[in-house]
């Protein structure tokens, strides 16, 4: 490996020299970690990034636009997920490079970043229904902020310390969210959906799928048969399906470790799922050596794996055709609520949905939960009763 590493004091440091336009070479040193390992670790990563990016920002004068270009090509689009690029590109264009590019990145304070922050997550500039920005969408812009100026750091250390270390999340009250904020339907709805397809139709089965388990649309597309048991009624949920063109189809890892869940299932979703796959084998069949053969669960006719972008396109029909409002998520939505209503626990509702914090059940269904609430105090009324 090019350059080394060397101990001063209690502190590992590494090294290694660059070119300069004039020819000459410079010894770069910076520290690397507490142990041996952290900075040969260090080491190869700023090595890796000169070899591909010809040199590491050092100038004064650097903009915070240029840096944080700089770290999103050779860091974001070097190590992460082709999912989580595409969210930091839109988070860094949307919010971050308007507000925080203008500035040089040495001028950038912790002042600077809390107010980019609260300004953030007050401004009603970002939506068209004027509305502020969720708590959870302001919490990602701070975490990319935090990650990128965190960078500047280590291993670039062209700043001795973040100016977003001490950065804190506005306090910000979110309005309890109504069904129509969730778009949760009715089972009337849903029937109305189950006709519009025709039960028999092969498009149907995601919407099925999602409706009686509260899976999400990546989770229900990139379901297979191995992990669905119909002796035991449960569906192991543990990858995804993720599209990022029309062409561009990759299976990969659930959302979250939370994600990764076994779901019971009832009779009626297990007779729909067997329904399914004698209709896989009927057109398997039919079609011959046309037949698009698979594991996949959710399946088009001719064998075809019906994608997310496929199961967009068909809620958008079912909103436009049956006149109310309705998008895939929605189903999950109603899923938790109708579990909710039925007297399910945050908790439970939380492990099948695969959150990984129950916050997130609470925050999201807040206007169920206060209803119960409600409900436990007039039971108690009614079980005492004292006629006081």
């Amino acid at each position: 490996m090019e350059g080394n590493v060397r101990k001063r004091g209690k502190r590992w440091y590494y090294r290694f020299y660059i070119s300069e336009k004039d020819g000459k070479r410079r010894q770069i040193e910076r520290f690397g970690g507490k142990t041996r390992q952290e900075a040969l670790n260090s080491l190869r990563e700023a090595l890796n990034l000169y070899h591909n990016a010809g040199s590491i920002p050092t100038d004064e004068n650097l903009s915070a636009n240029d840096f944080f270009e700089y770290w999103y090509n050779n860091y974001v689009k070097q190590q992460l997920s082709k999912n989580t690029q595409t969210n930091y590109r839109n988070v860094l264009d949307k919010y971050v490079l308007p507000k925080l590019g203008i500035y040089k990145l040495h001028k950038i304070t912790p002042a600077t970043v809390q107010e980019f922050i609260d300004e953030v997550s007050t401004s009603t500039e970002y939506k068209r229904d004027g509305k502020p920005l969720a708590k959870q969408t302001v919490s990602i812009i701070l975490m990319v902020v935090k990650e990128a100026l965190f960078y500047a750091v280590n291993p670039l250390q062209i700043l001795h310390s973040s100016p977003a270390l001490y950065a804190k999340m506005p306090k910000i009250s979110e309005h309890s969210k109504l069904r129509e904020d969730l778009k949760i339907i009715s089972v009337k709805q849903f029937e109305q959906i189950i006709n519009f397809f025709g039960k028999d139709s092969m498009e149907i089965m995601p919407f099925f799928v999602s409706f009686y388990t509260g899976m999400r649309r990546g989770e229900v597309c990139g379901l297979e048969w191995k992990n669905v048991d119909l002796v035991n009624n449960e569906i192991l949920v543990h990858q995804q399906m993720k599209q990022y063109s029309k062409t561009d189809i990759r299976i990969g890892k659930t959302k979250t470790a939370a994600s990764y869940r076994t779901i019971a299932i009832g009779n009626e979703l297990v007779t729909l799922l067997k329904h399914q796959k004698m209709l896989q084998n009927k057109n398997k069949l039919k079609y011959g050596q046309l037949y698009f053969d698979s594991d996949f669960v959710c399946t088009k006719k001719n064998g075809k794996p019906i994608t997310p972008n496929s199961i967009k396109y068909l809620s958008g029909k079912i909103h436009k055709e049956l006149g109310f409002s309705f998008n895939f998520h929605s189903l999950r939505h109603t899923h938790a609520t109708m579990l909710l209503e039925a007297g399910a626990s945050p908790k439970e509702v939380q492990v099948r949905l695969g959150h990984t914090k129950i916050e997130t059940t609470l925050d999201t269904y807040v206007h169920l939960t206060n209803h119960k609430k409600r409900e436990t105090a007039n039971l108690f009324d009614n079980l005492t009763n004292f006629n006081i």
